[in-house]
């Protein structure tokens, strides 16, 4: 990602709400990755909870990298860790519980063995 005039607030950095952006677009794009239609016909990951540590502020057309990872996965509940990177520097940390719901109900269901399976072949 290239920091643009949109994502800079008063302070002349990117404001927060870009960060959880960023979050959420890793893990959406992700998801996409490791899933298939069936899975997305049948299921969507909504968040429970983002913590998110901002280490160093990112500037206008700075250089972004975003990458995340599957932490552990239970219940209803699945752990995804993102690190937001200016260069070599980590500039943000970012872990996020995530809810998966069946599609039709939109309530919580237990992840089934063929989710876990995916998530654990791609966990760090």
């Amino acid at each position: 990602l290239i920091v643009n005039e949109n994502e800079i607030d008063n302070l002349n950095h990117v404001n927060n709400i870009h960060y959880i952006k960023w979050v959420q677009n890793a893990a959406q794009k992700h998801w996409e990755i490791l899933s298939n239609s069936n899975l997305e016909a049948t299921y969507v990951w909504v968040v429970l909870r983002h913590e998110v540590d901002y280490i160093s502020p990112a500037r206008l057309n700075d250089v972004i990298t975003v990458n995340t990872w599957i932490g552990e996965s239970y219940g209803v509940k699945s752990e995804r860790f993102v690190e937001i990177i200016n260069g070599s520097k980590l500039i943000a940390k970012a872990k996020t519980i995530w809810c998966l719901l069946n599609k039709t109900t939109m309530k919580p269901v237990r992840i089934p063995s063929e989710i876990i399976k995916i998530l654990q072949s791609d966990s760090n």
